[in-house]
């Protein structure tokens, strides 16, 4: 169709009859015509356009995509490994959930290079087939305007279609992608979903969002060390899903990353390295530190008004995760005959702690002289490991045949 063509139709009806119409003027008047074609195409793909055109790259010039090597493959993953890790388990459902389907779901690292892809039972995805190997590079500047290229390059989802993409050869494909941020709120890798020769059969988009989030929540913890992960919803049910707001606070008591939910829920728009956990939870440290020995959620009041259910838990430096507990004397019984000490325990008062990890360690000194210094019986009713123990008095453990509960 040409300019004039669609020029008339838009005179006969204000709407579009079919999506190839709309996109046959967006190109008519932005490469032919050279004017914006707003309202056509979303500014995203527009901007694309105009930075593939100002690298003086053609619409109908062939496009291949780069050769991969063996150790091109085994740098790329090995540089993404923690990413890696931590979208296997998501990327192992989308393949599930797309088995029945044309489409291939592609992951991406943070510079738009393929770092695991689905397989598909499609037979006639002969382009996809060459763009979902790993060390293929989608960036726009190696295959134009695509959707994980323009991810990489803006931050934001966005899905492309047919003859929204710049090269004609790739017109042929849709796709659409989401970022996965890490701890420092930057782009680490892209979700993306592609289909050859087809159009979506479903919310492509608000798919692939969500499984992106639910990559970047691992991400986030699993680049957390010595951390407590606090979770937040306004509903618990949401808890543990990709819809809960995630926190990290580190030993100062500083909330140092939160993920998009959280954001929202607390109405800030990034955390920095002296972020209080008072100014943004409206707790103290000490607080923080008992939430975690909860099993269940706690209805908790924002500085902003809002109220919130709460989970916390510590992420331990092994990426396991230690529940800071105190205990009970029920559940001490339960895990030790052993009779409580005969004595009375000496009477403590530390001075009050001034941030997260005094207060931990203030805690284990406390429960440790309750139990005349015995590092087991102290670990089991803190519900945490000796190695938690020992690390927080910054001694080394004894050797194994020395370890020894009396």
């Amino acid at each position: 169709m040409t300019y004039r063509q669609s020029s008339a139709l838009l005179q006969t009806q204000p709407f579009f009859a079919t999506e190839q119409q709309r996109l046959a003027l967006a190109r008519e008047r932005f490469f032919e015509e050279g004017t914006r074609p707003s309202g056509l195409v979303s500014e995203g793909v527009i901007q694309s356009w105009y930075r593939c055109m100002q690298a003086h790259r053609n619409p109908n010039e062939p496009t291949s995509f780069n050769t991969v090597t063996r150790n091109r493959v085994h740098s790329v993953l090995s540089r993404n490994r923690m990413f890696l890790d931590a979208a296997t388990d998501e990327l192992m459902r989308l393949e599930t959930m797309l088995a029945g389907t044309a489409c291939r779901a592609m992951l991406t690292d943070a510079h738009g290079v393929v770092v695991h892809a689905t397989r598909s039972t499609a037979s006639h995805d002969r382009l996809l087939q060459l763009a979902s190997r790993v060390g293929v590079n989608l960036a726009e500047e190696s295959v134009g305007t695509t959707a994980p290229g323009i991810v990489v390059r803006t931050g934001q989802p966005c899905i492309v279609r047919s003859a929204e993409h710049f090269f004609e050869c790739m017109q042929i494909i849709q796709c659409a992608a989401a970022p996965i941020r890490n701890i420092h709120q930057q782009v680490a890798g892209v979700l993306n979903v592609s289909i050859e020769s087809h159009s979506f059969g479903f919310d492509a988009a608000s798919m692939v969002a969500l499984h992106a989030t639910s990559i970047e929540n691992r991400l986030l913890q699993a680049q957390s060390r010595e951390h407590i992960i606090v979770r937040l919803q306004t509903m618990p049910t949401l808890l543990g899903t990709p819809m809960e707001g995630l926190a990290g606070v580190n030993s100062d008591g500083m909330v140092t990353w939160i993920n998009g939910v959280a954001a929202r829920l607390l109405g800030v728009l990034q955390v920095g390295p002296w972020t209080q956990l008072s100014e943004v939870f409206g707790l103290k440290p000490r607080e923080l530190a008992a939430l975690t020995r909860r099993a269940d959620a706690t209805l908790h009041q924002l500085p902003n008004g809002l109220a919130v259910w709460l989970l916390a838990h510590m992420q331990c430096a092994d990426g396991a995760k230690e529940v800071f507990s105190l205990g009970s004397h029920q559940e001490d019984a339960q895990t030790t005959a052993e009779p409580e000490p005969a004595t009375a325990a000496p009477d403590i008062t530390p001075a009050s702690p001034t941030n997260l990890r005094q207060s931990e360690l203030q805690l284990v000194e406390r429960t440790l002289a309750e139990y005349g210094g015995n590092v087991s019986k102290a670990a089991r009713a803190l519900g945490v490991s000796r190695g938690f123990v020992y690390r927080h008095l910054n001694r080394p453990p004894p050797a194994p045949a020395d370890v020894s509960t009396p």
